[in-house]
């Protein structure tokens, strides 16, 4: 494995609920020196600490090769009269990163609007609070690489590029829409964007995204298209880590050192269950190096931490050295959906995580820093205003699909089935039931 900010074999001590991550250090120590005793991760009844645990050879050697963290995850302070040599980030990244998140909110609170409004329906999942995590992401990729989202997929879309016009007509179920109104909301795609779609069931999208990676390494390796380094990011959540499809995955990239980066928003919450009443062990990040990939935890409310996270995850990919389980631990601002009324959080536990605002955290750095003033982020903020009343404008002035757009794209041979050669439903031919029993 070349030398990267993965290969130290340390391991991190996750942060209890009630610290302020981005203020704190993690704590670092040599891998194999730990044991489980009763204390806290977000709650659990376990942590990792600084006891000695017998170390047979051969898992030793495996060691070497595995790692559970980056060191890129400890704090890197800055103070407002370092150079800029020492900032995390150029000012023209940290405007891009700004504008990316900015968008991200305003357009899910737009959207809030407008399912209230009746603009939008069934159910609608908004990103609010995590928008970190998709920034600090997405905004490393090339054209080329793929995303694969869940059903909370609008921002995914909007960070690897798709319009904010096509998106949002997707959600009025327009024709203008990235999947010309068929999609809705939690089925977000985009072929030129390589975004291979929102999943609305939790866990199916990572196949397709470890497939994806395999296509890459396919071409590369074996129809020897030197220059396909291309990358996939799949997202899900700490509820999917539980589901079949994800550890299948997880050794099927390992075993062929796929290039993707398996990426768990845990938002500590699958629609009304707490993430600690559902898994045996709630470091998620852990599971990577027992299929033998990196596994990182870091914090997901902070963006210039997952940004350098996923540098290091991204480059490995890229490299060929293969995949990376990144665990960023981050939180939404709202309900499950639109239809949540959200009653069953702890009043002090949303409000912990709302005083951690990423997008204020990112605004307080560049200003601090003498990276942007205050009249150039406000006018990011009228910019982005702007876009997404477009984008509103647009969606509602685009027409509905015609009704024989209905079996488009779901059959292969769509005439075979339910149109008939004149175009037409043959279930609206009277004699289309016949010899059928009317029910």
């Amino acid at each position: 494995m070349a030398a990267t900010a993965f290969s130290s074999t340390k391991f991190t001590q996750p942060l209890p609920l009630n610290s302020t991550r981005s203020a704190d250090r993690p704590l670092l120590f040599p891998a194999h020196s730990f044991k489980t005793t009763p204390s806290s991760f977000l709650g659990s009844t376990h942590k990792l600490s600084l006891s000695r645990a017998p170390i047979s050879p051969s898992s030793s050697r495996r060691s070497a090769a595995v790692v559970a963290v980056s060191e890129v995850v400890k704090e890197k302070k800055t103070k407002s009269s370092a150079s800029l040599s020492n900032l995390l980030i150029t000012k023209e990244e940290g405007l891009e990163l700004y504008e990316d998140m900015v968008l991200g909110r305003s357009f899910e609170d737009m959207c809030a609007q407008m399912y209230y409004r009746g603009k939008m329906f069934g159910f609608v999942h908004l990103y609010n609070g995590q928008e970190a995590v998709s920034t600090g992401f997405i905004k490393l990729l090339k054209q080329e690489d793929s995303v694969v989202s869940t059903y909370r997929d609008h921002v995914h879309a909007l960070s690897k590029g798709v319009p904010a016009r096509a998106v949002m007509s997707e959600l009025f179920g327009k024709t203008t829409g990235c999947c010309r109104g068929q999609g809705g909301s939690m089925h977000m795609f985009s072929k030129e964007h390589n975004l291979l779609g929102g999943f609305a069931f939790i866990g199916e999208g990572i196949p397709v995204a470890t497939g994806a990676a395999f296509t890459s390494k396919y071409r590369r390796e074996v129809l020897k298209e030197a220059d396909c380094d291309h990358v996939t990011l799949a997202f899900f959540g700490d509820g999917t880590c539980n589901n079949g499809q994800f550890f299948e995955c997880l050794n099927m990239a390992a075993l062929w050192k796929l290039p993707i980066v398996f990426v768990v928003e845990n938002n500590l919450w699958a629609i009304g269950m707490s993430h600690l009443r559902a898994t045996s062990d709630p470091q998620i990040w852990k599971k990577g190096p027992a299929f033998g990939m990196p596994g990182v935890h870091v914090d997901g409310m902070d963006v210039l931490k997952v940004r350098e996270v996923a540098k290091e995850a991204i480059g490995r990919a890229r490299r060929g050295e293969g995949p990376t389980l990144v665990e960023c631990e981050t939180y939404r601002f709202r309900g499950h959906s639109l239809a949540d009324p959200d009653e069953l959080r702890d009043p002090a536990e949303k409000a912990h995580y709302a005083a951690r605002d990423p997008i204020s955290a990112l605004k307080t750095y560049m200003l601090e820093n003498n990276l942007a003033s205050e009249a150039e982020l406000k006018a990011v903020d009228k910019k982005i205003d702007e876009l997404v009343e477009d984008a509103v404008e647009f969606a509602d002035e685009s027409p509905l699909p015609a009704r024989s757009q209905l079996l488009e794209n779901v059959f292969a041979d769509p005439r075979g089935f339910g149109i008939g050669p004149d175009g037409r439903y043959r279930c609206e031919d009277p004699k289309f039931t016949e010899g059928t029993a009317k029910v």
